[in-house]
């Protein structure tokens, strides 16, 4: 059942009974102008155009017309809004109504309301609600400001397009009588002309694609800011975040040469915003001249004080000639500066902007979503919660240093990348065949990118996230999203921008099952199971572990799960898809992200992933669970087969399941290969035999027990991140390798290296690997011991780069070439380790990786790490190889040779033949 939000509600009251507004009278109204969480609009036009909206701020409630003759008009309008501005359980029937707005008086001397006709707000202690047209607040609105975020109601009209045809060099959104009040809570009368037609009433909040985005032209802004600014200086060690900039007052102020934001400003209310995405650069002296014009800009004349909190940067913004103090913030102050990682004060940070003071804001986001790993940094970050209403928002993306040239204003106008004029140009090319320039097209991959990173922050009581979301439903439902296939994959920026977004739009939609057809073309109901009981028994000492459930769900497919109250808000997943590799490439064979994880929070979870796929239950590390046990309501079975549990007779039924990924858990390794790649294996009893030997080898060589702290993963893919394969958990290879890693027969005729490989990497110990020499090296370690010691097949024929004439040239090609340690890399490194395996054996090896298991007070550089590693070998071996390591050019130190001096020495080392 659809959940109804708070402004859906306030609409219904707004409109109840209404079923038309005809607006083809004789008034000409204001286009309005909605930022911010709280403001919605009450009609709308073909053109996205808006003559009334509603708002909140503070305790109370305003209604903006955008003529001041809708206010005898529309009576019926009128009335709900006076009820509805009294606010919930009010039982205060007083209305305040100025007196060059009386007439409206007359249309409600019927009603139950007791008007009072005045000349100020402050003129009718006590009542409700306030009724005034947009020309009648005075000078200074403060005191109807603070009626309104009291708690009282304001009804406000008027149109501003002939006030800015009279006061051309004013700033409209600021200086327009009217929109002191109703800006404060992001509604303002625009100096644009609402084109009038005869509106029906909908039942929801109106929502369109034309629905103007850009509030203002902000070239005499940005040429005030930049003035006598020729760039950026962002050089040096700083990462930045890049910013999001989607509200119709929010505007890049710099970019990088490709257009990504790291300094943006923004109109809020009756206040102004800065934000700079590295809180470090609001002190650095080479921007000196953008602060100076920023704290101007800021202050609006004022010469009012500056608060700043961070010390770094006093002395830089001081140079701006106003008074800056150290501070938290204060109702006296002009303008706050301060750091984006606390939201402590943000309300109240929001009220001081958006009643006229400045905010200059600084810091970045990505280290926050690095290090809260689950989180929504939209969402969660401290800074974002300030910033999101303001229409800027802080993004996990980083921006490097550098030196970014500033833009030319007038340039900025024509050509800047905003996210929500981009995505109303789109939705006219897709729904109405409106061309796209070429800059466009080039901006459609980014577009889908900040679309998706905007969906994020799942605020559905905002009219303008819904604006955007509503959109992006009209283009996939007019556009499809591309079926992409390992056949059909994905290339043009276009259908790059509807992967992603089609995605994104399912999670967050309102109706996700009416959405699915538009997004998944063929999705066959398959046969499902009910009530599958899985038993939980774990011990997470080895990291967080995804456990199995043999299920599988078809894309879209939504299922309940029954969880035990031992695993509820204790870090544990619900995931659904096990290729988990976020795919960054021009051309994708598969959605860039296909896998979902819901953090388990209740004892029934609803769980869904557009895309379908395996389901586990992940939980997370140093946790110890067992003899509990969720209950899958219905999923597709998946062929599984579990090492110990899934008898012959299981496996003849099993593996013919209908879900197009099977599982083969085995001892110490879980395999996860499509479906038809296991319909032939009759006997996975042997495959498992088979995958045992070669997971206890690995942990041989390793020096670790047989038992592996937590098993390894193989998950195949039709395209994954980087490389053939790549290691981690899960290490990750494409599906055509399924054949490889199921096939005895294979493996021991024609050996595994690359899946070996991989395991190796997950083996290796940043305490004996000298990156990055090694990273690609030592690895192989383990692929030549499975496969002499397991496989039978020896090293010349394991890989065709160790053949014994190719070992040898690259040694003596290495020699002669000065033994440079920049070349010692990849299989010149490994063949060093195949010399000393060769003399001393593997136990050596085993013993030198027993020996690491309790070393403490490891070097963190690569030439003490190879000097403590040439010691631990020679003591292991009871044999100075320092002779050895030199040769092959290792920067052995003195103190090194001296530790090892009474051992005797390795003088016959195959690296003496080259001199």
């Amino acid at each position: 059942m659809a959940i109804i939000h708070q402004h859906e509600k306030d609409y219904m009251v707004l409109m109840r009974g209404l079923r038309e507004l005809d607006l083809r009278g004789p008034y000409i109204p204001s286009d309005l102008v909605l930022i911010g969480d709280n403001s919605f609009p009450l009609a709308m036009n073909s053109r996205g155009q808006v003559p009334l909206a509603a708002s909140l701020y503070g305790s109370g409630r305003i209604v903006v017309l955008g003529h001041e003759g809708y206010l005898t008009a529309f009576p019926g309008l009128v009335e709900n809004a006076l009820t509805w501005l009294r606010g919930d359980g009010s039982n205060n029937l007083s209305v305040g109504i100025h007196k060059n707005a009386s007439a409206v008086a007359g249309n409600l001397s019927r009603s139950n309301f007791q008007i009072a006709v005045v000349g100020a707000v402050s003129e009718s202690p006590g009542v409700g609600v306030y009724v005034t047209d947009a020309y009648s607040v005075g000078e200074d609105p403060k005191d109807l400001v603070a009626f309104l975020k009291g708690g009282g109601g304001v009804l406000i009209a008027g149109q501003a397009w002939s006030w800015t045809a009279d006061h051309p060099k004013e700033n409209t959104l600021l200086q327009f009588g009217g929109n002191k009040v109703s800006g404060v809570a992001g509604i303002y009368l625009s100096e644009r002309q609402f084109e009038v037609e005869c509106l029906p009433v909908y039942p929801q909040i109106p929502a369109s694609w034309m629905a103007v985005v850009l509030g203002k032209n902000f070239e005499d802004d940005l040429e005030f800011l930049l003035e006598g600014v020729s760039d950026f200086d962002l050089q040096g060690g700083s990462l930045a975040s890049e910013i999001l900039v989607h509200g119709p007052l929010a505007f890049p102020i710099g970019t990088t040469d490709d257009g990504r934001v790291f300094l943006a400003g923004a109109y809020y209310g009756q206040g102004r915003v800065i934000l700079i995405s590295h809180e470090g650069f609001m002190g650095r002296e080479t921007l000196a001249p953008f602060w100076k014009n920023a704290i101007h800009w800021l202050d609006e004349g004022r010469q009012g004080v500056v608060g700043v909190l961070p010390d770094h940067a006093l002395n830089v913004l001081r140079m701006s000639g106003l008074q800056c103090e150290k501070t938290n913030i204060r109702k006296d102050l002009s303008i706050f500066v301060c750091t984006a990682y606390s939201d402590e004060n943000a309300e109240e940070i929001q009220h001081f902007v958006a009643e006229g003071g400045g905010l200059l804001i600084g810091g970045h986001a990505w280290y926050w979503a690095q290090t809260n790993w689950g989180q929504n940094p939209l969402t969660d970050f401290p800074g974002n919660k300030i910033l999101n209403k303001m229409g800027l928002s802080l993004m996990g993306a980083t921006i490097g240093g550098g030196l970014y040239k500033a833009p030319v204003p007038s340039q900025v106008i024509k050509d800047s990348y905003h996210f929500r004029e981009l995505l109303r140009r789109f939705a006219g090319h897709v729904t109405g065949g409106e061309e796209l320039s070429a800059q466009d097209e080039e901006s459609l991959k980014k577009l889908g990118n900040d679309c998706s990173t905007y969906l994020n922050m799942k605020a559905h009581d905002c009219s303008s996230y819904r604006q955007v979301m509503s959109t992006l439903i009209d283009i996939i439902k007019k556009s499809g999203m591309p079926q992409v296939s390992e056949n059909n994959p994905v290339i043009a920026p276009r259908d790059h921008l509807l992967l992603k977004v089609g995605t994104e739009v399912f999670k967050v939609c309102p109706d996700p099952d009416a959405l699915l057809p538009y997004l998944i073309k063929n999705n066959p109901l398959l046969p499902v199971v009910y009530n599958q009981r899985i038993q939980i028994n774990v011990n997470t000492a080895g990291g967080a572990e995804w456990i199995s459930t043999g299920l599988y769900l078809s894309p879209g497919m939504k299922t309940y799960i029954a969880i035990p109250a031992e695993i509820i808000n204790k870090d544990w997943k619900i995931q659904i898809g096990c290729q988990t590799d976020f795919l960054n490439a021009d051309e994708l064979k598969r959605a860039p992200c296909v896998h979902e994880q819901f953090p388990i929070t209740s004892e029934m979870m609803q769980v869904w992933n557009l895309w379908g796929g395996l389901l586990y239950v992940v939980a997370p590390p140093n946790t110890q669970v067992g003899g509990v046990e969720v209950i899958v309501q219905m999923a597709v079975p998946a062929p599984y087969y579990k090492s110990g549990k899934t008898t012959a007779a299981d496996w003849s039924l099993l593996r013919t399941a209908p879900s197009p990924w099977a599982e083969l858990e085995f001892e110490n390794i879980i395999l996860t290969v499509p479906s038809e790649a296991i319909w032939g294996l009759d006997r996975p009893d042997e495959l498992a035999a088979h995958w045992d030997a070669i997971m206890r080898a690995i942990a041989d060589l390793a020096a670790i027990p047989h038992k592996f702290p937590r098993k390894e993963r193989f998950v195949t893919d039709v395209q994954i991140s980087h490389g053939w394969m790549h290691a981690g958990y899960p290490v990750m290879a494409f599906k055509c390798t399924a054949d490889e890693l199921v096939n005895v027969q294979s493996a021991q005729s024609g050996g595994m290296w690359g899946p070996i490989h991989e395991l190796g990497h997950n083996q290796q110990r940043g305490c004996w690997e000298f990156p990055s020499h090694t990273t690609e090296c030592t690895c192989n370690l383990w692929s030549v011991y499975v496969h002499e010691e397991v496989l039978g097949i020896n090293r010349a024929q394991a890989h065709p780069a160790l053949n014994l004439s190719e070992r040898n040239k690259r040694a003596e090609d290495y020699a002669k070439g000065g033994r440079n340690l920049d070349k010692w890399d990849m299989w010149v490194a490994l063949e060093t380790y195949l010399q000393l395996q060769e003399k001393f054996g593997w136990d050596a090896f085993k013993k030198v990786f027993a020996a690491y298991h309790n070393m403490t007070n490891v070097p963190n550089d690569n030439k003490g790490k190879m000097n403590l590693y040439a010691e631990t070998f020679s003591q292991t071996v009871q044999m100075n190889l320092c002779g050895f390591f030199k040769a092959w050019g290792w920067p052995i130190e003195t103190s090194t040779e001296e530790k090892l001096s009474n051992l005797p020495p390795w003088t016959d080392h195959p690296m003496v033949q080259y001199g």
